[in-house]
């Protein structure tokens, strides 16, 4: 906002009146018999008109519930949409690694294996193939950083429809940004009865 510009301040007042409409919807947390970690991560490319960075959004899942979330404009520009994608990718498997030493040391380690969803097939296969390329060098630390835990979890593929992290970095239409925000768990509270015994 150091440049306030029209489209700014139409974004801003779009962003208002949805926090007003909303102030009453609330995180919900569900009991949760599962305890797999599961996160849904993606960038969009060059999409600050003023910048032309990109931004990383994701959600993590531990089991049912939503306990980690960003959307975060990236610190250097990225030269095509996997790399965008990657250092998104990147982002949440270093989240992931923070958390599951946290429960580690909370003595609720996680058994199985992280599983990371990405809609971007080329970022995938930078995940599981570390061959440098001529357009990857200069984000050689993110593929090894990424490379090595890949050993230890999985990245796989989602299609775009499912992809609840867009709502991070994205204008959604409205019946899809509220799957997402249901996808999310953020509701309104359930109505209090009156009268209860």
């Amino acid at each position: 906002m150091h440049d306030p510009r029209v489209e700014h301040m139409n974004a801003l007042k779009h962003i208002i009146r949805y926090i007003r409409g909303t102030l009453d919807y609330v995180l919900h947390f569900y009991p949760s018999s599962t305890s797999t970690l599961v996160s849904y991560t993606y960038a969009d490319w060059v999409g600050c008109s003023d910048t032309r960075r990109s931004t990383s959004g994701y959600c993590m899942f531990l089991g049912n519930n939503l306990v980690s979330w960003s959307a975060k404009r990236q610190s250097t520009l990225s030269r095509s949409i996997a790399e965008a994608e990657y250092r998104g990718v990147a982002n949440v498997v270093s989240e992931s690694c923070w958390l599951r030493n946290l429960l580690l040391e909370l003595h609720c380690p996680i058994q199985k294996a992280t599983l990371v969803f990405c809609d971007n097939v080329s970022a995938i296969y930078l995940s599981g193939n570390p061959v440098q390329h001529q357009c990857t060098k200069h984000i050689e630390m993110d593929i090894h950083f990424v490379c090595e835990k890949v050993d230890r979890g999985r990245i796989c593929h989602v299609p775009s429809s499912y992809q609840i992290a867009y709502i991070f970095t994205n204008c959604l239409p409205y019946v899809l940004f509220e799957d997402f925000r249901d996808s999310l768990s953020v509701r309104r509270p359930p109505a209090m009865t009156a009268g209860v015994c």
